[in-house]
């Protein structure tokens, strides 16, 4: 038995699912959400505000879908009801974000600001100009989006300027005058 798919996921009062033919919609106060799923491979039944997926045969295949199925429902009613988010950290002299309407314009040290257009389900939120906050209820769409944005101005490897995850590590590399030879006169 998979042991992520023989975990039953619990429903909370305020998220209806429904399971379709084919389909699974999630509907909560953060919106809804629908993900298609092979019949032929899982079962998916909800009673008593439990969901449970079970395997149809016994395989591989039906191994991997089992758990694949089981985690994306428990990642849909988790968006619908409290939304999964992403925060990333805008570091370097000068380097800002800015929130207008549903555009982040984005100070980046390039001779202009860049902008990235909000898809519509993922809102930001901006404490301060160094710290952008992505919240959704898709949580393929709000890694997508954050991936996006960082790759705007990768962290690079000397002072660590641009932008990164707000739990990223990232490693220093010592520079010039760190090596062999500092000092010399050559």
């Amino acid at each position: 038995m998979s042991k992520v798919g023989k975990v039953p996921v619990k429903i909370p009062d305020d998220v209806k699912v429904v399971v379709g033919p084919v389909t699974i919609a999630v509907e909560g106060k953060y919106g809804r959400l629908v993900q298609t799923y092979r019949p032929d491979v899982v079962e998916i039944t909800v009673a008593d505000g439990i969901a449970s997926v079970k395997r149809r045969h016994e395989g591989k295949q039906y191994r991997a879908f089992h758990g694949l199925y089981r985690s994306l429902l428990a990642n849909m009613v988790y968006g619908v009801s409290q939304r999964w988010e992403k925060a990333l950290l805008v570091k370097g002299l000068g380097y800002r974000a800015r929130l207008q309407g549903r555009t982040l314009i984005l100070d980046l040290g390039y001779s202009k600001p860049v902008e990235y257009e909000l898809p519509e389900h993922v809102e930001a939120e901006l404490p301060n100009p160094g710290e952008i906050i992505l919240r959704g209820a898709n949580k393929q769409q709000v890694g997508q989006v954050a991936a996006e944005i960082r790759a705007l101005r990768k962290p690079e490897p000397y002072k660590g300027k641009g932008i990164r995850y707000k739990d990223e590590q990232v490693l220093h590399k010592a520079g010039k005058l760190g090596g062999q030879g500092a000092g010399l006169g050559e």
